[in-house]
C-alpha cells in the first residue's frame, strides 16, 4: 500500500491516505471533469482505502453532489460527491455513498510522487470538445464511455495493485 498526502493551491486543505491503486492512468474528457477540472479533462483513476482519509482544513472544503456517467451498459449513475476548496477552488477527492469503502483523489492534488503508468486509458470521449487534443500511439487506449475494467482490475492486470 502506498501512503499519499495532498493538499490544495492556497493550502488551506491538506490530506492523506492509503491507496493500494495509486497509478493516474485514467483521462476522462466528461463534461463534469473537463469543466471542475480545468479544461483538458481530470485524471480518475487513483482509487484510496476510504477508512485512511484524513483531512486537515475541512472547514474549507465544499462539497458539490452530482452523478456519474452510467459505469456500464444497464447500470445507472451514482451519485458523487466533489470535494473542492473553497478558499482556491482546487478539486482534492470525490466520494460516493455507492463505493463507500473507497475515496479518489484527483492526481492533481496529490503532492506525492505518483508512479507513472504503463499505459493510459482515454474514457468518456463521446463528450469531448473538438478542440480538446486526446494523445495517440503506443499506450493510449481510447473508449467513448467507461471500459468495463474496474481501477482494481487494471492495476492488478498490470501487477501494480500493492
Amino acid at each position: 500500500m502506498m501512503d499519499l498526502n495532498g493538499s490544495c493551491h492556497c493550502g488551506k486543505v491538506s490530506f492523506s491516505l492509503k491507496s493500494h491503486a495509486p497509478h493516474p492512468y485514467r483521462w476522462c474528457y466528461c463534461t463534469r471533469c473537463l469543466k471542475t477540472n480545468g479544461g483538458l479533462g481530470g485524471v480518475a483513476s487513483i482509487m484510496g482505502e476510504a477508512d485512511t482519509l484524513v483531512v486537515e482544513g475541512k472547514d474549507h472544503l465544499i462539497v458539490y453532489s452530482t452523478f456519474s456517467n452510467p459505469p456500464g451498459p444497464g447500470l445507472a449513475p451514482v451519485e458523487l460527491r466533489l470535494h473542492n476548496c473553497k478558499e482556491c477552488g482546487s478539486h482534492l477527492y470525490i466520494f460516493s455513498p455507492s463505493w463507500a469503502q473507497w475515496v479518489y483523489p484527483a492526481a492533481s492534488a496529490i503532492d506525492t510522487e505518483l508512479p507513472v503508468p504503463p499505459e493510459y486509458f482515454h474514457i468518456n470521449l463521446g463528450q469531448k470538445p473538438g478542440w480538446v487534443h486526446v494523445p495517440d500511439g503506443p499506450g493510449h487506449v481510447h473508449f467513448d464511455g467507461v471500459p468495463a475494467e474496474s481501477i482494481e482490475d487494471w492495476h492488478k492486470r498490470h501487477g501494480l495493485y500493492l
